[in-house]
């Protein structure tokens, strides 16, 4: 199983929600769905945008969240790397307690600032 396909049984649990009852909510069949869950898709590692947009709508997850694990890159991030590649590519060669410093002082000053992360 992959972290994506975990992160899908776990939302799909917490809401009490069994293969069968979740397939039709979200437009595929479950054995589509369990395949999704146990990473073993047969064309691809993830299931389509559309179906993670779903997913993450039927089961109240994070959406950008849920396309990252899936990876792939949520329109608004892409955006944003976009228009200042530079910054991103730094961030790319910090060690990871660099990052988390970062992520912990961002999280705290938008907290500072009334402005709540996505």
């Amino acid at each position: 199983m992959n972290a994506f396909g975990e992160k899908i049984r776990e939302l799909r649990k917490a809401k009490g929600f069994s293969l069968r009852t979740l397939a039709p909510l979200v437009g595929v069949g479950y054995s589509y769905l369990s395949k999704v869950e146990n990473g073993k898709l047969d064309f691809g590692d993830s299931p389509s945008e559309a179906l993670i947009h779903r997913l993450a709508d039927t089961l109240d997850g994070d959406e950008d969240e849920l396309l990252l694990m899936a990876g792939r890159i949520p329109d608004s991030i892409s955006r944003r790397i976009l228009d200042q590649p530079e910054l991103f590519r730094a961030l790319a060669n910090c060690d990871t307690a660099t990052l988390k410093n970062i992520a912990d002082r961002v999280q705290s000053e938008t907290e500072n600032q009334g402005v709540l992360p996505r």
